[in-house]
């Protein structure tokens, strides 16, 4: 295979996989090792999410073959894009952790569900409870009302069986 068809072959696979993906985030290597990629792709794989070192034309090319041109602001430099359609939260999770580990990666920005981030959105995506905990507030949530509502009626019931027992008293020959 000739190296213009490798290259049309890799900007077809990067233009397939970011097609499908909830979150897509550019970042800059510069600086990690090797070893360090490798736990960062070992990581995010965890989260059903990619991790891959690319050239910015096959990037840029495969984003105007479907139509992620507001990517390419981010695509200068040395680049390697994180990207997942299953779950983009946990991903984020991933990322800013090891972010925080290793300062070399920086974040230039991204898309979720094609709407551009920066690096501060991408950091607020990565400090959301994760989805046990929401649904657990939100379970809880509409709880409350339920239970304030038991609540004040056990108060009128227990009122009610004062006032019964204190005619009961009444009535009851002394």
């Amino acid at each position: 295979m000739s190296t213009r068809k490798k290259k049309e072959q890799a900007v077809e696979d990067v233009a397939l996989e970011l097609k499908h993906a909830e979150l897509i985030v550019v970042t800059d290597y510069r600086g990690l090792k090797v070893s360090s990629i490798t736990t960062l792709r070992r990581q995010l794989r965890e989260e059903q999410c990619r991790y891959r070192v690319s050239k910015n034309t096959l990037a840029k090319l495969a984003c105007r073959r479907i139509g992620l041109e507001q990517l390419e602001q981010f695509l200068e430099g040395p680049t390697a894009i994180a990207y997942t359609s299953s779950d983009p939260v946990s991903a984020a999770k991933v990322l800013l952790k090891f972010g925080k580990d290793f300062e070399a990666l920086t974040f230039k920005g991204g898309l979720l569900k094609g709407q551009v981030i920066t690096p501060d959105q991408l950091i607020a995506l990565g400090d959301i409870p994760p989805k046990e905990v929401l649904l657990a507030q939100v379970c809880s949530g509409f709880q409350a009302p339920i239970f304030g509502l038991f609540y004040v009626l056990q108060g009128n019931l227990r009122a009610l069986v004062y006032a019964l027992e204190a005619v009961r008293a009444k009535k009851e020959p002394a």
